[in-house]
Parts: structure tokens; sequence; C-alpha cells
């Protein structure tokens, strides 16, 4: 399987530095996608990173490619919602463009009270 994943690189989590917020959110992402065999998937050979920070150019780069792809990580619902709230039709669109769309903070709360 392969995924494309987002990290938001202006929220601060947990009372984190900015630095440590993105760390966060890269560390779990990527321990997710190594415990799924998830395989990192690059669009745009132009990339600075492998995954994205903003929405509109991940939208832009699917829109290009127009293509269905199998996963979309990104870290919590929290990193998402404001992208959400402001563009619900674009978030939709988004979303439309995978099989799967994943939080992996979720996923990993609810491994967390299976054990429990």
């Amino acid at each position: 399987m392969k995924g494309i994943y987002l990290i938001n690189d202006r929220l601060i989590l947990n009372g984190f530095s900015q630095e440590e917020s993105i760390s966060l959110q890269k560390e779990a992402i990527l321990n997710y996608m190594s415990q799924k065999n998830i395989e990192i998937l690059t669009l745009n050979p132009y990339q600075l990173n492998d995954y994205y920070t903003n929405f509109h150019a991940l939208l832009y780069d699917l829109k290009m490619k127009q293509k269905q792809w199998d996963c979309f990580l990104y870290y919590s619902d929290h990193v998402v919602e404001d992208f959400i709230y402001t563009y619900p039709a674009k978030w939709v669109i988004l979303k439309s463009f995978f099989n799967e769309v994943i939080a992996v903070e979720n996923q990993n709360d609810l491994n967390i009270q299976r054990v429990i």
C-alpha cells in the first residue's frame, strides 16, 4: 500500500515548540506507516520533503495526477480542523482522491484502548 502524509507545520501541539510539534507528528506518522507497511508516495518530484505541509499544494498535485491513491495520513483531527472548517468543499474533494483517510493519533489511541 502507498500513502501520502501531511504535517501541519504551523500548529503547536501539546505545548511543545514548533520544531517539537513537527517532530511529534512526523514520528507518529512514520511509525504508523512502518507498522502497516505503507510506502511513502511522492507526487511532485520537486517537493522539498517527502510529506506535504500545505493542503492546497497537495490538492493541486492530486488534481494534476487525476488518480485514486491508497491512503492519506495525518497526525490528528486537530491538525486538519482549520482547513476543514475554512474549506469544507476542498476537504471533500481532497478525501475523494484516497481509498482511506487516516488520523494516526486516533489509531494509536484505539490500539491502546484495546490493550487496556
